[in-house]
């Protein structure tokens, strides 16, 4: 997911040319308060005009506490955002009070249930309030870590390990596995340390993680890197649903790969190297017929 300034118009024209699953375009910290007004008229003509092809479009609109949140969130709806991303989200009222909002403007334009929500988690109540916030909506298809506002709540800054984040990244993981939705990591602002973005990708790949937030556009090609799966891996989730298959047509559940059993974890984790395989353009899905 690549953050792109609301206030920029010339990136968010170009942003989708990169090849980003996801863009975000920021109403929130990346634009001045004297700036507010217009970059919400600029993100909606964006929303409106720009082709942004199969690219999932995401805004992260102000606080609805503050005098633009529920501006931005009129203006998205109706320019047909797929995601509202909610900042600083602490509690889950947050998010029904969001979704209150959200479908305000649908009933008004006549499509109810189009817009999703994520919410980005930037504090300790927020952690506390993981799994709330992210069972709060039928909406909800994420939740996020926003890290330096959230190490600042903590009374710390972020290290090169990242052993401060540790706690939060990995309640977020559980806490969106639990509620059946994504969990994305927070950015990596050190654009001249490479070796260190892709280390920490890894470490979240590691934990579980669905994707990467990204400041800029020469991390997407580290983050599918480490995302996509290696061919030894395709190679055995691809014999494994083969003899899933197989067991399904003799009508038995018994499953065995080369003289082992396959229990259902080795299953699902199978389904995730072939769902990778897919999304990383390795493997089409009528290869696997």
């Amino acid at each position: 997911m690549m953050f792109v300034p609301g206030n920029n118009p010339a990136m968010m024209q170009d942003a989708f040319i990169y090849g980003p699953d996801s863009i975000m375009l920021d109403l929130e910290d990346s634009v001045t308060m004297a700036e507010k007004d217009a970059a919400r008229l600029l993100v909606h003509h964006a929303l409106k005009t720009i082709d942004y092809g199969n690219t999932e479009m995401v805004v992260r609109v102000n606080p609805l506490s503050t005098p633009y949140g529920r501006k931005d969130v009129e203006a998205v709806v109706k320019a047909g955002v797929h995601v509202i991303r909610m900042p600083k989200t602490e509690t889950a009222d947050e998010i029904v009070e969001l979704e209150r909002e959200i479908e305000k403007v649908e009933r008004e334009i006549g499509c109810l249930g189009r817009t999703r929500i994520m919410a980005a988690i930037e504090s300790t109540l927020g952690v506390v309030n993981a799994f709330a916030i992210a069972t709060a909506s039928k909406r909800m298809m994420g939740i996020a870590l926003g890290a330096e506002d959230y190490c600042a709540n903590l009374k710390t800054q972020r290290s090169p390990e990242g052993n401060e984040l540790l706690l939060a990244r990995q309640t977020i993981v559980v806490a969106a596995r639990a509620a059946g939705i994504d969990a994305l990591d927070t950015v990596y602002s050190n654009l001249n340390d490479m070796e260190a973005f892709r280390k920490e990708v890894e470490l979240i790949k590691g934990l579980g993680f669905d994707g990467k937030s990204i400041i800029n556009p020469r991390q997407i090609e580290i983050v599918n890197e480490v995302f996509a799966p290696k061919p030894k891996e395709i190679e055995k989730a691809r014999t494994i649903i083969a003899a899933i298959r197989e067991a399904e047509q003799r009508g038995t559940g018994v499953v065995a790969v080369n003289g082992k059993m396959v229990d259902r974890p080795v299953v699902i984790r199978a389904e995730r190297t072939i769902n990778l395989a897919i999304a990383s353009g390795i493997l089409k899905e009528e290869d696997l017929l």
